[in-house]
């Protein structure tokens, strides 16, 4: 088995959650020309897009160049994602400017006091929870600075619980195809907007289905393509910002199972595969942790929440709701491994993975090209 490095999010510096205080702050110029991970290209003045390409990491990129050639050609630098780098944290970081321990949302399936919630779907067992857990009150800080940007994003997903959470008050338009994007993107530009944010999860989702292979390279190059469309869209004196929320990791069928001696130590488990959190039975915390090392030491890191927060992986600074969704142990896979919860079903069973603090997983691309 591989033995990768922790990686942290750099938060404050070449982070996710510096991308939108940097394009729409009161930041100078001279300032941002000090932040070592912007490209050289990069110009403040002009008008930008920010295109998020969910599920694209550096490191799977960086080896697939000849299948991104318009990718490969923009001025580029790595930074890092969150943590976890799941989507749910990774976008509202990235529309919020804050970390996890600010913004809240700490994962995929966040602890909510008496029960689990899907992030994503903002929901629980018992169907939508939009009204038990208010998106604008679990999540409070405001997206893009306060400002009302237009957000070019699926159509369906406009009306959900996780968009009010993390782009809530943005000038929605809407895609149903992909081929969609770079038009309204391009009309946009031309009406006058300065700044545009656009997602599109296509590389992820395939990612997920179909792991790493001829699907997963037919997509690469079909999201070139569309980068490369993106850009002939836009006026001349405009600039494209590509980033993404996480990379991926292959797990394939390599998933556990938690041994049935932990069950008696636990009250729920929260996160994803790759991040699990496991919330203990009160006094059973220092417990779990030493048995959760003995099995699982090997594949994973196995931290507590005490040291998650000493060495700030959510940010250096977290809030008090914020804490409470967290859980005792947490298994941060360092193999290419996932812990399952039976109590977490999805559509199919997830090839590619992420959530970990892995360099597959964690840095992402920040790439530059000026029309």
């Amino acid at each position: 088995m591989s033995n990768p490095s922790l990686v942290l999010p750099a938060y404050g510096d070449a982070c996710l959650t510096s991308v939108i205080p940097m394009l729409l702050g009161a930041a100078s110029r001279t300032k941002a020309e000090e932040m070592t991970w912007i490209p050289d290209t990069f110009d403040l003045k002009l008008p930008t897009v920010l295109l998020v390409l969910d599920g694209l990491g550096w490191n799977q990129l960086d080896a697939r160049r000849q299948l991104a050639p318009t990718m490969a050609s923009m001025s580029s630098t790595r930074i890092t994602s969150t943590a976890p780098s799941t989507t749910a944290t990774a976008l509202t970081s990235i529309t919020t400017g804050l970390t996890p321990g600010e913004h809240g949302v700490v994962g995929y399936r966040m602890h909510m006091g008496d029960s689990v919630m899907n992030t994503l779907r903002w929901g629980n067992e018992t169907g939508d929870c939009r009204r038990k857990f208010p998106p604008h009150i679990v999540q409070s800080c405001p997206p893009f600075m306060g400002m009302r940007v237009p957000v070019v994003s699926r159509a369906e997903f406009e009306s959900t619980g996780f968009t009010e959470a993390h782009l809530r008050g943005a000038q929605h338009e809407g895609w149903r195809v992909a081929s969609s994007i770079p038009v309204i993107i391009g009309d946009l530009l031309r009406r006058g907007d300065t700044f545009v944010y656009a997602y599109y999860d296509g590389i992820d989702k395939i990612a997920h289905e179909r792991g790493f292979g001829d699907f997963y390279d037919a997509e690469m190059r079909a999201t070139d393509e569309l980068v490369a469309q993106v850009m002939s869209a836009m006026p001349h004196g405009t600039q494209l910002v590509v980033t993404a929320d996480h990379g991926q990791v292959h797990v394939g069928g390599e998933t556990i199972m938690l041994d049935p001696s932990l069950a008696p130590m636990l009250v729920a488990q929260s996160g994803e595969g790759r991040f699990r959190w496991l919330h203990a039975v009160r006094g059973a915390r220092a417990a779990l942790e030493e048995h959760c090392r003995d099995l699982y030491g090997d594949v994973a890191w196995v931290v507590s929440r005490q040291q998650v927060l000493d060495e700030k992986w959510f940010g250096p600074r977290v809030t008090t709701d914020t804490e409470r969704r967290l859980g005792d142990v947490a298994l941060v896979a360092r193999d290419p491994v996932s812990f399952e919860d039976p109590a977490d079903s999805g559509p199919f069973e997830l090839v590619c993975r992420h959530g970990s603090l892995t360099p597959d997983e964690m840095y992402v691309p920040f790439l530059v090209a000026q029309r």
